[in-house]
């Protein structure tokens, strides 16, 4: 409905908005609607004055204000119907009893004006839709043609003089383009006065809000202080807490590592309670090297054997000097030796801990 020429009420010009929403342009102002109304009263002076300009009914019209128009801008049907005249156009009542005897179909007329104590707006047919082309809408309100009749009833009970626009209306672009398509409106215009009001109220409960917060000296404010705050706590306690537990962690390797240095530096492991003496310790390790030594030596000879033969187990060897199985116990790389000391030793650990634990 961007094309539909749509004049929203400014003062009491609503005689100037019917007549420029009905021609669908800006084609009368205040200044050219005055001339005309300055023109009629002229006119109606010079009557009265056939009559003797010393009579009493002409001294009488002479201190009446003008009834054409008036300060605030509103125009006289006179006024309205002569505008119209330039157009080639004229006014018949609607409502009158004459119009009705012809029982014309309101949807077969083009255009209608309508007056309600001093206000003036046009229903014109667009294309082929109707529209309510009132200033004191928001907007053109599209009626459809089976309410237009109800539409008009309802204005006459209403009070409302209506009147028919008779001749052809200059073409407007509007009328070109809802003659090819037809528009839907989902959603209706509302009166200026409700819009404001609407505002209004919302300014109002916008004040109203500030003065409780006011009030309350920025109350709303501390409550959402205090969320964050307790947010930051509950964040801080969880840092403590993995603060904590980082430290418990590092105290605990700590205490692994001083048992370690302890154990080894006295050489003497503690196992289930029971102290061991540096000749059992070398014992212990001196088994967990053979048995070692002896898994890797079944490796080697299944890994060598010839198809279908099996590898006989080799006898336990010793670490002794110059004792069997000497040989295997060289062949283990420092590497190896020292990855199974410190396996004894956690294990040495591990069963210190305990044992504190218990105690």
């Amino acid at each position: 409905m961007e094309s539909i020429f749509h004049e929203k009420q400014e003062g009491s010009l609503c005689a100037q908005h019917c007549l420029n929403n009905l021609l669908q342009g800006e084609y009368f102002s205040p200044v050219e609607l005055s001339s005309i109304a300055h023109q009629l009263d002229e006119e109606e002076r010079m009557r009265m004055a056939e009559g003797g300009v010393t009579s009493e009914d002409y001294r009488t019209f002479l201190q009446q204000p003008s009834g054409n128009m008036d300060d605030s801008g509103f125009f006289s049907i006179q006024v309205i119907s002569n505008a119209l005249k330039v157009w080639g156009l004229e006014l018949i009542l609607f409502n009158s009893p004459e119009y009705q005897r012809l029982r014309i179909d309101p949807i077969n007329e083009r255009s209608f004006i309508c007056n309600y104590k001093e206000h003036w707006f046009t229903v014109r047919k667009l294309g082929k839709q109707w529209f309510n082309l009132n200033s004191l809408l928001t907007g053109p309100e599209l009626i459809s043609d089976t309410y237009l009749a109800l539409f008009l009833a309802q204005l006459q009970q209403e009070g409302y003089s209506i009147f028919v626009v008779k001749g052809d209306l200059p073409d407007c672009e509007a009328d070109q383009l809802l003659q090819m398509i037809r528009v839907q409106q989902m959603h209706r215009p509302k009166l200026i006065g409700e819009e404001l009001a609407q505002l209004k109220e919302q300014r109002v409960q916008k004040t109203d809000l500030e003065r409780v917060l006011e009030a309350n000296d920025g109350s709303g404010m501390v409550d959402e202080d205090e969320e964050d705050l307790q947010r930051a706590l509950a964040l801080s306690r969880q840092e403590i807490d993995m603060e904590d537990e980082e430290a418990d962690l590092r105290r605990a390797i700590q205490l692994s590592m001083q048992g370690s240095s302890r154990n080894a530096s006295q050489d003497i492991p503690q196992t289930s309670g029971t102290h061991l003496t540096s000749e059992e310790l070398r014992k212990r390790r001196e088994a967990y090297f053979e048995k070692q030594q002896q898994q890797q030596q079944q490796q080697q000879e299944q890994q060598q054997a010839p198809p279908g033969q099996l590898s006989h187990p080799c006898e336990r060897p010793t670490t002794s000097s110059g004792a069997p199985g000497s040989d295997l116990g060289d062949a283990m790389s420092e590497e190896d030796m020292l990855r199974a000391a410190v396996t004894m030793s956690l294990e040495t650990v591990r069963s210190d801990l305990k044992t504190e634990g218990k105690q």
